[in-house]
């Protein structure tokens, strides 16, 4: 930007001199994009130098700028011709050698006469089009009242108003420019255009497969609304003007009963206050995208300023109702996408029972990649997982299904949370240096009251105490997946009994107006204002349970997102309740590293179901134990160890010192043996072996009659919203 030579510009405030330059930045930048421009400049008039003086350049370079620095104003150059002119000024040839076609110059005029003009240098040969033209002189006009408005200097007002809906109409350019879903783009319509040209009310519908569909109203009876859906009708306004591409003007009801007499009947009726009716069509890469229906309570007489300027609007309307019907389509696509890539239910476990909430962005172009799961573990364990995709868009959606269905088949091999970062690590890597993700896997051990968890640049794990205690644990999380070198730092700590581990993404705890840290010391205050207390959800019946836990869901969504439609990012929220196994459900023994372990093992096994009730099991489980143990003894080595334990099911495991992975083999009929691991998984519901430091278990379960005394537990919760 050139200095500005006229006086008092020193003593102008900061504030006045911001708004200028983004008043003159923004005008400019409008005046290119909508001639198609390679660039622009504009031009300030000094009228105590005579000087044209250069104050905004977009898309030039300065080299070729420089010579327009600073102009007279009898220079034979389009920017003193529009001012001394006052009209718009076109000039073939490459004025700037920039390689330019030619150069459009519109002059700004204020109250008092012309204050400069914008310059564009065009691209291609002819041009600027009748719509052009409109929509650069509506910039000019938007441009000079925000200059004078800016220096303190009342808007210019004409007796014919063609000022100001020339500025309404740059305003309308401006809302529309912004806009990106549908009902934006009717938003926009409703407050630039229905005052300023004295409408009462509008109808926005758009027009696919031979109907139309409306996509949002002001200031129309409800009884009147379905005339604008459904197929197309013969000798109605709608119709000619889709089938023309022509907008239609009717200054009363007896020029719409001459012109459509099919309609006498409807508006006699009386379903329609409306007396004067402007209907434009929504036109966007040469087809009729939809119309738009501007009405009046009075007669109203279209001048034939107005009817240039509403022609032009209805094309402004039609490409940006076209773009942001584009976009909500793979929005909804993406969002679809997206619900289903998420859990629909969460299991009820007899360690944990959980609640869930996924609030997509109010505001924003894309859909997030956020996820949440709970995966039920061997030995009663559960893991809880949240992540988040960076980014935004069907891409990132489909990424964040990809890792979801990677870590349940790392889940599924009992990995320990760092080695699973590790694994999903190394597949984002694989996706490309633009994917990164976040991640929080953490396993809750029942049996040992352990939480154990890994961070791959995520916001920490929130545990609150059976007393109320509310905290987070204050670690160095790893870096995201994808620019993480492993290995991954692993955190244990005790979990008391009845404890709560919330989960979240950053979307719930950091936005534009705080960062991540004080949005979890926001999170830690609500969970101990709502004074919650663990021991409510502590009750047999899990239903209840679950309950208590959407409703706390609720309320830290609330508390931390009260305006959901302004956040810029997705949000997901997990709550799981944990229970510990009681003592009296744990039975474990030291076994011989010899032959004769089998013998034994069978003994405890018919001894302890016998104690806890369970005798229908026994025979089935020790011939399970047995094959266990003999699988050890053939092939691995001690010291073995049998530890059971019962809660919905029945789990028996057997540890071993060696790390060697048991198989499955095909043994020919011949075989005297093999066929250990077949009959394990024939009798059990679920097997598997897992890896311990120095060791490894291979376990078994199996499902506990129902009159066993055990209290029935359902598999899943409906306790997920997606919002």
């Amino acid at each position: 930007m050139c200095p500005n030579r006229r006086q008092g510009v020193e003593s102008e405030s900061s504030p006045a001199v911001e708004a200028r330059a983004t008043t003159l930045a923004f005008g400019l930048r409008q005046a290119v994009a909508s001639a198609g421009g390679l660039g622009g400049l504009l031009h300030l008039w000094d009228p105590g130098t005579a000087r044209l003086t250069l104050h905004a350049v977009d898309g030039i370079a300065a080299g070729a700028a420089r010579a327009w620095a600073e102009l007279r104003e009898e220079q034979d150059v389009p920017p003193a011709r529009a001012l001394r002119r006052g009209v718009l000024v076109r000039v073939d040839g490459d004025c700037l050698g920039t390689g330019a076609t030619g150069t459009v110059a519109v002059p700004l005029v204020g109250a008092a006469g012309p204050i400069g003009a914008f310059s564009v240098l065009l691209a291609g040969s002819g041009g600027p089009d009748d719509v052009q033209q409109s929509f650069l002189h509506a910039v000019a006009a938007w441009t000079a009242e925000r200059l004078e408005r800016s220096a303190g200097r009342p808007p210019h007002r004409t007796p014919e108003s063609g000022h100001e809906l020339a500025v309404r109409s740059a305003e309308l350019t401006a809302a529309l420019a912004e806009a990106v879903t549908v009902q934006d783009v009717v938003g926009a319509v409703a407050r630039c255009v229905l005052s300023p040209f004295g409408a009462d009310g509008v109808i926005v519908s758009v027009f696919e497969n031979g109907r139309l569909t409306r996509v949002g109203d002001v200031g129309y009876p409800k009884a009147y609304l379905t005339r604008f859906e459904g197929p197309l009708a013969a000798g109605m306004p709608v119709t000619d003007v889709l089938r023309t591409r022509r907008p239609e003007f009717l200054e009363s009801p007896a020029r719409m009963y001459e012109r459509y007499p099919v309609t006498t009947d409807m508006i006699r009726m009386g379903t329609s206050p409306k007396m004067a009716w402007a209907f434009l069509p929504l036109v966007a890469s040469g087809r009729a995208v939809g119309v738009a229906v501007l009405s009046y309570n009075r007669t109203h007489p279209f001048g034939e300023e107005e009817r240039t300027l509403l022609t032009t609007l209805g094309a402004l309307v039609g490409q940006a109702l076209e773009r942001a019907r584009l976009y909500d389509l793979e929005h909804a696509r993406a969002q679809q996408l997206q619900s289903a890539l998420l859990p629909r239910t969460l299991p009820r476990l007899p360690a944990a029972v959980a609640a869930a909430r996924y609030l997509p962005a109010g505001r924003g172009e894309q859909v997030g990649g956020d996820w949440f799961d709970v995966i039920p573990l061997s030995a009663d364990r559960v893991a809880l997982v949240v992540g988040d995709v960076m980014g935004h868009g069907i891409a990132e959606a489909a990424t964040m299904g990809r890792l979801r269905t990677a870590v349940h088949t790392l889940a599924d091999l009992d990995m320990a949370p760092d080695d699973l970062l590790g694994h999903l690590n190394d597949l984002v890597s694989d996706l490309g240096e633009d994917f990164y993700a976040t991640c929080l896997y953490a396993v809750y051990d029942p049996v040992g009251r352990t939480c154990c968890y890994a961070l791959a640049g995520h916001p920490p794990p929130v545990f609150v105490h059976p007393d109320g205690t509310v905290h987070s644990p204050v670690v160095s999380p790893d870096p995201p997946l994808g620019a993480a070198t492993p290995p991954f730092a692993v955190h244990e700590l005790p979990l008391p009994d009845g404890s709560l581990v919330v989960l979240c993404t950053d979307g719930l705890i950091e936005s534009d107006a705080q960062d991540a840290e004080r949005g979890l010391t926001e999170l830690l205050r609500v969970l101990r204002r709502s004074a919650v207390r663990p021991a409510r959800f502590a009750g047999a019946d899990q239903e209840a349970d679950a309950r208590g836990l959407a409703e706390l869901c609720d309320t830290v969504v609330s508390e931390l997102l009260p305006d959901r439609a302004r956040t810029t990012d997705d949000a997901a929220l997990l709550i799981a309740h944990t229970r510990a196994l009681p003592a009296d459900d744990i039975a474990s023994f030291g076994l011989p590293d010899d032959p004769r372990a089998a013998g034994q093992a069978r003994q405890l096994v018919r001894d302890q179901l016998s104690r806890w009730g369970l005798d229908d099991l026994s025979t089935t489980t020790e011939l399970l134990v047995s094959e266990l143990v003999g699988n050890v003894i053939r092939h691995a080595r001690g010291p073995m160890r049998l530890r059971l334990l019962r809660s919905r099911i029945l789990t028996c495991e057997v540890y071993d010192g060696s790390l060697s992975t048991p198989r499955i083999r095909h043994a020919a009929n011949t075989d005297e043996g093999g066929r250990g691991l077949q009959l394990v998984a024939a009798l059990s519901r679920r097997w598997g072996a897992r890896y311990l430091s120095d060791a490894k278990c291979i376990w078994t379960e199996q499902d506990i009659p129902d009159g066993s005394g055990r209290p029935a537990v359902r598999d899943r919760t409906p306790s997920i919203v997606h919002h």
